[in-house]
């Protein structure tokens, strides 16, 4: 029996007072070719036993990172994740019938918090962290909404060497906010004049670096600049093994930190869960989404830990309220965490310089070969090269090769005249056979 609590007057009721005459005018902004007709096609019902041969079928028709040579970074990176890691996030500490907010039954996942908070504000060189965020893309929307309400002004300026998604999740939260954003062209090579653009009635700028094409930026003359003018810096990263070598965006003068965490401790899983990571100065506590959590003593003197800042509407006045961020990456929290306590600061050093290394051996490989450019003078593990013609049909000749050359930018970044352009990506993973066999394989394709 299906269970209808609306009536046909209470849905023309609801209809009429959101302004709208159909159900159907509630999906306008969904492009018309992005809607199905008509009902999916799916068989009526099928056995257990058939439906799991089906789904390993389907499985079989992915091709995981590790099954060959991997070069496709962009925001999200092949890193190999220790096994103790799983181990760890499943020990019987970290269980819990609900969230956090049940201190007496979560102390494992409360202390795990406090020292991810800890880490992370070690890492981006900041005074506090947050519990985490959804992942790098929202935090940064939320850090510029978060500039705003600091400031009290309304317009971000984007940098062109933000990842193009990025920059769409936060224009998308801005406008809900009636924020502006100033969104600059793609810039491959970081040549862009950011320091023109800020002005005294610019609430923050956000600069990615590494950029999304790879390219190391100096913030230290741009976070001089936003002093001089009450702007805030937003300085952000996707790959966060880079602050293993790259000194951290805090002491470069940022004001509030954002990235994503997934390389730490979480694999790709075609695209998340995955962790973003917020970090700020102690004077802007209040206005940082999220939550945090803090170390404290009962009545007998013994530590316990708790959620000490909750800035969302259900635990304070709704116009006091910094987000409506409901929760955090809680799990993939816990994963980052047991794997940088696994690494240590000198094994995070190693890291990076195994990422560096390997990143620059792709680089000479790639560069030596005729009609081949490396766009970048600078970068961590992720660079750009340009290709003779079009650079999304050459990714799609190497993968039927059977090897993952990178992301075309005009995937992301269409009619900017970046068609001949690929973001390459080189972890620890990469061994010496996979770097020549990319190098032999474009070589044969030119």
């Amino acid at each position: 029996m299906r269970y209808l609590p609306h009536t046909d007057q209470d849905r023309a009721d609801m209809l009429r007072v959101i302004g709208v005459e159909t159900i159907d005018e509630l999906f306008r902004d969904v492009p018309a070719d992005k809607l199905l007709k008509e009902a999916v096609d799916l068989p009526r019902h099928k056995s257990e036993l058939e439906v799991a041969r089906l789904m390993r079928r389907l499985a079989a028709k992915n091709r995981a990172a590790g099954d060959g040579p991997f070069f496709l970074g962009a925001g999200a990176y092949h890193h190999h994740v220790p096994a103790s890691v799983d181990h760890i996030i499943q020990r019987s500490e970290y269980l819990t019938s609900y969230t956090p907010y049940q201190p007496e039954i979560s102390q494992g996942t409360l202390q795990t918090l406090f020292e991810f908070q800890t880490q992370v504000a070690e890492l981006t060189g900041t005074e506090v962290a947050n519990a985490s965020m959804y992942d790098g893309s929202t935090a940064t929307a939320e850090a510029v909404l978060m500039a705003c309400r600091v400031t009290k002004r309304s317009k971000a300026v984007l940098s062109g060497g933000l990842h193009p998604q990025y920059r769409e999740v936060v224009e998308t939260l801005a406008n809900m906010e009636d924020d502006e954003c100033i969104s600059l062209p793609p810039d491959p090579k970081g040549n862009e004049d950011l320091l023109a653009e800020i002005s005294e009635d610019v609430a923050c700028v956000v600069v990615q670096s590494p950029s999304f094409y790879g390219q190391l930026i100096d913030l230290k003359p741009i976070a001089a600049r936003c002093r001089e003018t009450g702007v805030l810096l937003v300085a952000v990263f996707t790959e966060v093994v880079s602050l293993g070598l790259i000194e951290p965006p805090g002491a470069q003068g940022a004001d509030i930190v954002v990235g994503e965490g997934q390389s730490i401790g979480n694999a790709l899983s075609f695209g998340g869960p995955y962790v973003g990571l917020f970090a700020t100065k102690q004077k802007y506590i209040r206005q940082m989404p999220g939550r945090l959590c803090g170390e404290t003593r009962d009545r007998e003197g013994k530590r316990g830990y708790v959620l000490t800042l909750n800035t969302r509407e259900q635990h304070i006045r709704r116009d006091k309220a910094t987000s409506n961020i409901c929760t955090n990456s809680g799990l993939c929290a816990l994963a980052f965490t047991a794997h940088m306590t696994l690494l240590g600061g000198d094994g995070l050093r190693k890291l990076a310089l195994r990422n560096h290394e390997r990143a620059c051996r792709l680089a000479d490989a790639l560069g030596a070969i005729s009609g081949v450019e490396v766009v970048n003078e600078s970068f961590f593990n992720e660079f750009t090269i340009r290709v003779p013609g079009d650079a999304a049909a050459l990714v799609e000749k190497l993968a039927e090769a059977g090897i993952v050359a990178g992301l075309p930018v005009s995937r992301l970044e269409p009619d900017c005249g970046l068609d001949d352009l690929i973001v390459v990506a080189a972890t620890e993973t990469a061994t010496d056979d996979d770097i020549a066999a990319y190098a032999s394989a474009i070589e044969a394709a030119l």
